[in-house]
């Protein structure tokens, strides 16, 4: 018992890291006085965005470290990277010190690079202490690191009413290395996995609800209070203390279900309530490698629907189907994944269909929406709205925690309905095309901002936490660090091609103020909008025929398990 209850502590440990390290979500609300600082253009800001992005790129080194050092090593080695990184952009934009732009360059490569660290510790942690309820776990920690911006917004009003943007970024530089050491005292205790049995698995279900309703509460809470404005620093302090408590309450749930066991068997033992009234988890779902048996016996027949039957009678069919029939056809059969979970290493990854999908549906779909977050500031201040940018950095922090949340969806809905994973990232990413049209066809005055903003927001925050399990579940748990890394590679390289689109247009549009280009009305990025919905709509076919392809297999898992 003890030990079941020490992996809730490391669950909430968790939560705090995610929720205090998102700091490249805060971008937009110090991009600005960082350009002033600094007198560079616009393209020039863009590049300390693809640096910090590029730090992905070098996730690989996390996963390195965590194999040679323990976990919270590791965790303080990302506060440490993160102290300096951001540390030192606060000492240049508050003029303590003078550093060339190319430093300024590597110091957000650094930042950029421990929150990937961050995030590694974090899915380890998940993966190693829940392994039946991983995508549960992984996208309920996950999503708080989307409220990061929110969190930092109520800190940067309690400290000033002004938030400006060197306030963020000591934030970005201290609060992580706090959430780190509070963290590490149930880091260093703790258990050895264990196996759950089906009593266990079902109160662990009904743990990870309320805990969901609980992080609802808090987004809600978030977003509420961004909207409204007060005078008081005595207000946003008050403010700030309530999102404090609200995320130590997560370390209460856990023992209040416990104690709510003991008193059933203790207590009230005559009364067992015979079966829970709902389950997270199908009961077959306990052993994961009963699928990869059934397949060797089952190999090659997966009922997916999509092969090309060769009977007499659909002879003629596919005859007068034709040419682009038969296309079609082999677009959706050929490479098609085996089976869930099957593992890949590199070589047989880069030469999947499935893979490069998948790889490309994110490229242009969930990096779009991060490229535009890193754009806010600009976009804003371009309609007009410049005292509103700590405040869309704070909305779209909130929806994109909504989003991460809904990520959760497949897991919960799996008992009254089945839909594969990769048709809810397809459907995700929905929002984002719209939200674009949007901008171009209202003349991107500030309320349409706002309003697209959180479309985007609600569609990215979706796709990043999604895209952890669904690349654990088509391409194999035990290759999931590597294989995860190569594709979050399409976000540096999504950062340098979008971001410098936008940037040369702005510059083109924008007068010279200052030393500094400023770019004001809808002309700003309204090309930008038509190139960046186009590729959206691209990563959404993308995703659609990923799911197409997919589909088969999601469908074979479901039969398997319910046996």
């Amino acid at each position: 018992m003890a030990g079941q209850s020490r992996k809730w502590t490391i669950l909430v440990a968790t939560i705090w890291i995610q929720a205090f390290t998102g700091t490249n979500f805060d971008f937009s609300a110090y991009s600005s006085s960082l350009k002033s600082v600094l007198g560079i253009s616009q393209v020039q800001l863009n590049y300390l965005a693809v640096a910090s992005d590029l730090g992905k790129a070098l996730a690989w080194s996390s996963g390195f470290a965590l194999l040679h050092l323990p976990v919270p090593t590791v965790l303080l080695i990302a506060a440490i990277m993160g102290l300096a990184g951001y540390g030192a952009q606060w000492l240049v934009i508050r003029s303590f010190i003078s550093l060339p732009y190319f430093v300024v360059f590597l110091l957000c490569l650094l930042a950029g690079n421990s929150i990937c660290w961050f995030n590694t510790v974090s899915f380890v942690l998940c993966i190693r202490n829940f392994p039946v309820n991983r995508p549960i776990a992984l996208a309920l920690t996950i999503s708080y690191n989307g409220v990061s911006a929110a969190i930092y917004h109520l800190a940067a009003r309690s400290i000033t009413l002004s938030s400006s943007g060197s306030v963020y970024l000591l934030l970005n530089a201290i609060a992580p290395l706090f959430a780190s050491i509070a963290a590490l005292p149930p880091i260093l205790r703790q258990p050895e996995p264990r196996p759950l049995d089906q009593e266990a698995a079902n109160r662990d279900a009904v743990v990870f609800l309320f805990l969901n309703i609980l992080a609802i509460v808090i987004g809600i809470y978030l977003l509420s209070m961004d909207s409204l404005k007060f005078t008081s620093l005595d207000i946003y302090r008050a403010l700030f203390a309530g999102a404090i408590i609200f995320m130590i309450l997560p370390l209460c749930i856990p023992g209040i279900i416990y104690a709510r066991d003991w008193a059933k068997r203790t207590i009230h033992s005559s009364f067992r309530l015979e079966g829970p009234g709902f389950n997270l988890i199908d009961n077959d779902d306990l052993d994961l490698t009963k699928e990869l048996l059934v397949h060797e016996k089952e190999k090659g027949d997966h009922g997916d629907g999509f092969e090309l039957e060769e009977q007499d009678g659909n002879y003629l069919f596919s005859r007068i189907r034709g040419y682009f029939g038969q296309l079609w056809s082999y677009i959706l059969g050929v490479d098609k994944l085996a089976y869930l979970g099957d593992e890949h290493n590199v070589s047989r990854l880069v030469r999947r269909v499935d893979f490069w999908l998948y790889f490309m549906g994110y490229f242009c779909g969930g990096t779009v929406g991060l490229v535009y977050s890193n754009n806010m500031g600009q976009i804003l201040q371009s309609v007009g709205g410049t005292s509103g940018a700590s405040s869309i950095v704070s909305l779209y922090s909130s929806f994109s925690f909504f989003g991460r949340l809904l990520s959760a969806w497949p897991d919960y809905s799996r008992g009254w309905m089945s839909f594969a994973r990769t048709g809810s990232l397809a459907m995700a990413l929905v929002p984002t095309p719209i939200a674009f049209f949007i901008l171009i066809a209202s003349g991107s005055t500030a309320r349409m901002v706002y309003i697209s903003t959180a479309l985007i927001a609600l569609s990215s925050g979706f796709i990043f936490a999604a895209t952890v399990s669904v690349t654990a579940e088509l391409f194999g748990p035990n290759a999931f660090g590597v294989n995860h890394n190569i594709l979050i590679t399409n976000i540096p390289i999504g950062s340098l091609v979008y971001g410098s689109i936008a940037a040369l247009i702005y510059d083109l549009n924008g007068r010279e103020n200052d030393g500094a280009i400023v770019c004001m009305g809808a002309a700003c990025y309204r090309t930008t909008f038509v190139w960046w919905g186009c590729l959206s709509v691209v990563g959404l076919v993308c995703n659609f025929l990923l799911f197409l392809r997919t589909k088969g297999i999601y469908n074979h898992y479901r039969r398997i398990t319910r046996g």
